[in-house]
């Protein structure tokens, strides 16, 4: 996956002249070490991240941790006081004011969280807003506008006022005008903590279906560790200015590599966030011959044709006669195969003990076998042996 924003050693210090600060917290300083000595406050200390293209990554942290301020210095509405910020390569950071302007207008939009519609304009009005202030011709322009507002649903609500509409409506219109400049970029900053819990899930769905329609490149702020989990795929964690932790979901619940980071994950449905992936266990090759290729262990396994996809199950029973033996089995058992990206507490929906277990991707290849010890082991905190990381 290529990379789309990079950003290198970022500090924000909320002062004119940050040298003194950047001296001090080069030197090993904290914010607090800084606020203490120079009465300056530390919005962001050494960030540095890589954002992939095509990813939804999230950015958390409790208040005050710098989390909007760094999505603000991407942008540069907060200017940042040293670092890089690497757009598709280029350092956005020197740019003058009219070639800032054009990146904005063209290669970044934002979602924020209480909504900034124009209430004296119509919905189809605010939605082409970004393209007017492009120069993009009227008759374009609306059409763009009518289209995205199909694609979130809205397309009834085109000529109405904002304040005809419910919370998690203007949200949807807030997140058309962003998609409707059609930018590299999506900032996201608290787009959903404003909205009650029931629509903000709503929300969170809708954006996940249109996530996987457009693929955009998402900078997604928030204090809700659930909302990172379910719409991230990666998260950085960031306290006092600083990157704490960084991976993808499943890997910062595993490891949290702090006890702040852990205070996140504790109350955290292991079995809905982790996937048949995680836990699978290699298949290991028992027999190979022109009827086929079996693999599995004492609780079962598969035979595979030549394609490695699955023909039968076999029998605990079985495999073990074909390894005293050495002779294929004429016995078939029962299985259940499952994609690899299944969440778990799927996986054991759709399974039974006297089932073989596969993992399959997704042209139907058998890459992995399920079994209730690793499953069990991933939801109570431990990593199986054998199982994937």
């Amino acid at each position: 996956m290529s990379e789309r924003l990079r950003i290198e050693n970022l500090y924000k210090v909320f002062t004119k002249d940050p040298t003194a600060a950047l001296q001090i917290l080069r030197g090993g300083g904290t914010k607090d070490s800084v606020f203490g000595k120079l009465g300056q406050v530390v919005g962001l200390d050494d960030v540095s991240l890589s954002v992939p293209s095509g990813a939804m990554y999230m950015i958390m942290g409790l208040s005050g941790s710098g989390k909007s301020t760094l999505a603000r210095c991407v942008n540069r509405l907060n200017e940042p006081s040293a670092g890089r910020i690497l757009l598709d390569g280029e350092d956005i950071v020197p740019l003058s004011e009219k070639a800032l302007r054009e990146v904005r207008r063209t290669r970044m939009s934002m979602v924020f969280q209480h909504f900034a519609l124009l209430p004296n304009k119509r919905v189809i009005d605010n939605v082409e807003f970004g393209l007017k202030l492009r120069g993009v011709a009227p008759a374009q322009r609306r059409k763009r506008a009518e289209e995205v507002l199909s694609v979130v649903g809205l397309a009834r609500w085109g000529y109405h006022l904002p304040h005809e509409l419910s919370g998690g409506m203007r949200q949807r219109v807030g997140l058309a005008r962003a998609l409707a400049t059609d930018a590299d970029i999506l900032i996201m900053d608290e787009a959903f903590s404003a909205l009650d819990p029931l629509i903000r899930t709503e929300m969170q769905d809708e954006l996940l279906r249109l996530q996987r329609t457009l693929n955009k490149t998402i900078l997604f702020i928030t204090h809700d560790f659930q909302e990172a989990l379910k719409l991230g795929t990666r998260i950085a964690i960031m306290s006092d200015g600083k990157l704490v932790r960084e991976g993808t979901p499943q890997s910062i619940v595993l490891e949290p590599g702090s006890d702040y980071v852990a205070a996140f994950t504790r109350e955290i449905d292991r079995s809905r966030l982790f996937d048949a992936r995680s836990v699978m266990k290699e298949p290991a090759v028992l027999w190979r011959g022109s009827a086929g290729i079996v693999v599995g262990g004492r609780e079962g396994g598969f035979l595979l044709d030549q394609q490695e996809q699955v023909v039968a199950g076999l029998a605990g029973a079985d495999i073990a006669r074909l390894q005293q033996t050495g002779e294929l089995p004429t016995g078939r058992g029962p299985y259940v195969c499952v994609p690899e990206a299944t969440k778990l507490v799927d996986v054991a929906r759709c399974c039974r003990a006297d089932q073989a277990v596969g993992v399959i991707d997704d042209g139907g290849k058998l890459v992995g076998l399920l079994g209730a010890d690793e499953i069990l082991a991933r939801i109570a905190n431990s990593t199986p042996t054998g199982a994937a990381s």
